[in-house]
């Protein structure tokens, strides 16, 4: 069989400095096409979260950190939670173009999913934070997320006696209890168990054939051929968790590149998962298209050609029943609407 490599003209030293992080990999360049049954394999979903050694589930751990994660006393002017940017009504996004700072100044990039963290392996847009225990507490601190300076949140809490109480029981060898790190043990916990119910798609894929339509079944034939989707979304979490320049307009934001220090990685943005992507308009890491349809026009050509453009983006030409049958099947990865409440929690006093 012969391979391909997909990666942008650049030079090879950038190539080899970067290939692993962005997350670039060999590719068949013809192989026969898979059936139906070897195509739904690969979307088979694990039975359960993993989770880190050094900070293992407890049902205490996680219902301190769920706590935290809705309580609006986390940011500095006690008015907005994790849970404010993060709702669960709204597939755990916030519904809104960019994050929006607690003056309400538009932020640069779009509140992401939260569903399936736990098998992410970097964190943010641009993949900063190289866990989700890392990744907990940037937004606390953040100017322009909720503003709140560590010292005084810790100190917060410790006045309070209810969380005393649940850090003392999920960390009762440490001491101090209430910490920066215990924090984010406690948050990433509970962030670890946002696991997306099963949802048709899954259902279907579980075997029942009567969980879909036929028209969303043709719409997963095409995402996983000639509209070339699963190339970037492929696997049970609809993401590959790479890194892509997918040609969007330059705004400003040059996404994972700085963070590397290498241009190549210039524009190149997290793919996020597709699940509950009905549910969580508008769409981008900006969040400047607003409906499926558009996305999909991007994708057949509306996109900018530059050096860093990902080797998968590549024209496609879909008929106006075949972007149907796409849209069909993305709703089924809709969370049935008996599923999609979450309980608030009462909060420590």
């Amino acid at each position: 069989m012969r391979l391909r490599i997909f990666l942008p003209a650049v030079g090879l030293a950038a190539i080899s400095a970067t290939a692993a992080a962005l997350g670039w990999y060999l590719s068949p360049d013809a192989t026969p096409e898979p059936s139906m049954a070897q195509l739904k394999q690969r979307y088979v979903r694990p039975a359960v979260p993993p989770f880190p050694a050094d900070n293992a589930y407890t049902p205490a751990k996680a219902k301190l950190g769920k706590q935290l994660f809705f309580d609006t006393r986390l940011s500095g002017n006690n008015d907005i939670a994790c849970a404010g940017c993060h709702n669960p009504d709204l597939g755990w996004e916030d519904g809104k173009p960019v994050a929006q700072s607690p003056t309400g100044t538009p932020q640069q990039r779009h509140s992401p999913t939260l569903w399936n963290v736990a098998w992410e392996r970097t964190f943010f847009w641009d993949g900063r934070s190289p866990s989700l225990e890392d990744q907990a507490t940037r937004p606390v601190l953040s100017q322009g997320e909720m503003n709140q300076p560590m010292p005084s949140l810790l100190k917060e809490l410790r006045g309070i006696d209810g969380y005393r109480r649940a850090f003392a029981k999920v960390f009762p060898e440490a001491d101090p209890q209430i910490t920066q790190a215990n924090l984010a043990k406690a948050l990433a916990t509970y962030e670890r168990t946002l696991v997306q119910p099963m949802t048709p798609f899954d259902q279907w894929i579980a075997g029942d054939e009567d969980a879909i339509s036929d028209m969303a079944k043709q719409g997963f034939r095409l995402f996983n051929g000639k509209a070339n989707c699963a190339s970037c979304h492929g696997g049970w979490r609809l993401t590959r968790g790479a890194y892509h320049d997918i040609g969007l307009d330059d705004r400003g934001d040059l996404g994972r590149g700085p963070v590397l220090d290498v241009d190549a990685a210039n524009h190149a943005f997290k793919t996020p998962t597709l699940r509950d992507i009905t549910r969580r308009a508008p769409y981008m890491h900006d969040g400047r298209m607003q409906t499926l349809r558009e996305v999909i026009q991007h994708y057949e050509g509306d996109f900018v050609r530059r050096e860093t453009l990902s080797a998968d983006m590549q024209e496609i030409d879909l008929t106006d029943v075949e972007t149907a049958q796409l849209i069909a099947f993305l709703k089924t990865l809709e969370t049935p609407h008996a599923l999609q409440n979450v309980t608030r929690p009462e909060l420590p006093q």
